[in-house]
């Protein structure tokens, strides 16, 4: 009888383990399918510079920059397309490419320098001009960069010049509204190429 409730106690314990465990386990957040950058992802852009290695093969790994194409270039590869790739997407275009000629060839890209994050702030700026950027940057962080307005700037008419393929896109920003608590912070970030013209 004794062991019969012992059992049962044993039973019931581990019951409540794995109930809690259950309970306790994070829920899992599907990784990104191979080859689609997450939002917030860097992108290569042409005179970054891209560490490339190729794990057991020296002749292969070096230190490469993107050309103003937006090609790099290797042994066996050639050129190769990097702008417009995450370094993760890079590696797997690479790893595809180079098992043509070795057997699961394990490469890694790192982004050694970033160049191609540049802006310009043109007009009624203390100090118009074009800005190198190392990291995610606002419209109100480049304003600082240039100085500040001058006494004459239009700071509710600011238009930002944004390449998009084959077109300039055009959009609108309002300084006097951007300063206030309740613009979300998002949409003032730039991107590389972008160009702020303040009339």
């Amino acid at each position: 009888m004794v062991t019969g409730r012992w059992t049962l106690a044993l039973v019931a314990a581990a019951s409540l383990v794995l109930t809690a465990g259950a309970w306790a386990e994070e829920p899992k957040v599907a990784a990104p399918l191979d080859g689609v950058a997450a939002p917030g992802d860097y992108k290569i852009g042409p005179e970054d510079l891209l560490d490339v290695a190729v794990w057991n093969n020296t002749a292969i790994s070096r230190a490469v920059p993107v050309r103003p194409d937006g090609k790099i270039s290797l042994p066996l590869l050639n050129d190769v397309q990097a702008a417009g790739l995450t370094p993760m997407q890079l590696r797997d275009a690479l790893a595809k490419k180079l098992a043509e000629y070795m057997p699961t060839p394990e490469v890694s890209v790192i982004v050694k320098e970033v160049h191609s994050f540049r802006v310009s702030v043109l007009g009624e700026v203390k100090k118009a001009g074009q800005f190198e950027l190392k990291s995610r940057t606002t419209v109100l962080d480049v304003i600082a960069l240039a100085g500040g307005f001058t006494e004459f700037a239009a700071r509710s008419r600011i238009v930002i010049l944004r390449p998009n393929g084959t077109t300039v896109k055009r959009v609108s920003f309002n300084y006097n509204k951007a300063i206030t608590p309740d613009v979300a912070p998002d949409d003032l970030f730039l991107q590389p190429g972008d160009v702020v013209v303040v009339p």
